[in-house]
């Protein structure tokens, strides 16, 4: 099965990804196929990132990846064409701690927070045709967030279905 371990920066990715390496899964991470340059970027010099093309991306995940038995990690990674979307979630809140104490730029933190409080990567993820759930990492340290990854794919869904996360308490209070 291949399985898209994605979610906001800052909820615990490649953390949770590096623990199920460990315990022996095939692990893969975007960010490491992008800086070997198996798919073409493009500086987005307004905001300071890389584009990539997801199309792309998905053929050369497919090329490393032929048994498609595997984890892809990354915030792009509910773009492939994947079996299982793992959407990793974290208070938005809390989020805008975690991206700040990185030494991220006011406007990165805040479009960041902004997209975990309106659900963007969720909303993308569902719109995809493979199922989804989601898991709340706030206030879980790493290798809880491992165990329930691990209790996904062991096929408990129910637990992690999508629309267990809710932060409109805390968006609303925004305005």
């Amino acid at each position: 099965m291949l399985v898209a371990l994605t979610g906001t920066p800052g909820t615990g990715k490649s953390t949770a990804g590096e623990l199920l390496r460990i315990r022996g899964y095939t692990v893969v991470e975007i960010s490491d196929i992008v800086r070997e340059g198996k798919v073409t970027t493009v500086l987005d010099e307004e905001r300071g990132s890389l584009e990539v093309d997801t199309d792309e991306l998905d053929e050369a995940i497919h090329r490393e990846l032929p048994s498609r038995d595997a984890i892809v990690v990354g915030h792009l990674s509910h773009y492939l064409s994947v079996d299982l979307i793992i959407v990793l979630r974290c208070r938005p809140s809390v989020l805008a701690k975690r991206l700040s104490a990185r030494g991220w730029a006011e406007a990165k933190v805040r479009e960041n927070v902004e997209a975990e409080g309106c659900d963007v990567i969720l909303v993308e993820a569902v719109d995809s045709d493979a199922e989804v759930v989601e898991i709340d990492t706030t206030e879980l340290p790493a290798e809880q967030v491992a165990d329930a990854i691990e209790e996904v794919l062991a096929g408990e869904r129910e637990k992690y279905a999508v629309g267990n996360v809710d932060w409109s308490d805390e968006v609303m209070s925004w305005f």
